[in-house]
């Protein structure tokens, strides 16, 4: 074997490991998320939130709530899923939520 052979392997052996290690990280949804801040829910109704997402929304957490309630959706029934994030709270409560 020639020793250009032997550092195209080596090349193409490193050039794999790498695509390896990084297809899990930038393949996941939530590395497209948004942070949308200060969403006052109230409760009795359904609350629309516009996600600006500009594609159907995959998923949502909260990563701050300032009082407690429980909080879910109601996207089976949403209309828009790629505009919309419908939520349902417990109690009137301010949070923070990732979007994805």
């Amino acid at each position: 074997m020639s020793e250009d052979s032997s550092i195209l392997r080596v090349i193409n052996q490193l050039q794999s490991n790498i695509s390896e290690s990084l297809d899990p990280l930038t393949s996941n949804i939530q590395n497209d998320s948004i942070v949308l801040t200060n969403i006052s829910l109230q409760t009795g109704s359904t609350n629309i939130i516009n996600h600006k997402l500009n594609r159907k929304i995959t998923g949502w957490k909260v990563i701050r709530q300032r009082s407690a309630a429980s909080i879910y959706d109601a996207q089976d029934t949403n209309g828009s899923p790629q505009l919309t994030l419908h939520l349902i709270a417990s109690a009137n409560v301010i949070i923070d939520l990732e979007v994805f």
